[in-house]
């Protein structure tokens, strides 16, 4: 099995075998590779960049060029069992629109992002008055295509406001899975199963 990220190796050990998923923003087809191979799921995906898109077919994986702020509105009502996010609600123009049309194309939705209320990242602007530049934020801030900042407790607040339930949190320090304590300030990555 090809070592997949953490968040991703997750996500994929809670995806029910032969299920439908399509992944958004699903990068070079890493996770739809594995769960078409390991857990027998019909795997779909949808990539803006079209180097990825390329290397997505080549791998015989079935994607689709397009733009999570726009172009999921095409895909029918409960299409998917899952739909999966990951690291890619914070470069999103609208998160809370993406989730919810998430929500709209899947029973389930797999959401993972960068917490941006790690410790690292609070030590790094009280300390040098920048923005960091970390193993899971490795370019500089106008490099980035990451457009907000979400951190563990916004988002549970969001959640919360649009009276979605979770289903599932795991929280990651590094490449270790950590528990929900104090997961706003130790988690450098977070991974949230929602519903309905």
């Amino acid at each position: 099995m090809t070592l997949l990220r953490p968040d991703l190796d997750l996500i994929a050990a809670n995806v029910a075998p032969g299920s439908r998923a399509l992944d958004v923003g699903c990068g070079d087809g890493a996770l739809m590779a594995a769960l078409r191979d390991h857990r027998q799921c019909d795997a779909r995906g949808m990539e803006l960049d079209p180097h990825n898109v390329a290397e997505c077919v080549a791998r015989g994986l079935s994607v689709i060029q397009g733009d999570a702020d726009t172009d999921l509105a095409d895909y029918p009502d409960a299409g998917f069992d899952y739909a999966i996010l990951s690291q890619t609600l914070q470069t999103t123009k609208r998160p809370d629109q993406v989730l919810d049309e998430l929500l709209r194309i899947g029973r389930r939705a797999f959401v993972s992002f960068p917490n941006f209320a790690h410790w690292k990242v609070r030590a790094s602007l009280l300390w040098n008055g920048r923005m960091p530049v970390t193993r899971l934020l490795p370019v500089a801030w106008y490099e980035t295509p990451n457009i907000h900042h979400v951190t563990v407790r916004d988002f549970r607040e969001l959640v919360a406001a649009k009276g979605l339930r979770v289903e599932g949190e795991w929280f990651l320090s590094g490449d270790a899975q950590i528990g929900a304590a104090a997961a706003t300030w130790r988690a450098e990555h977070a991974v949230f199963l929602l519903s309905r």
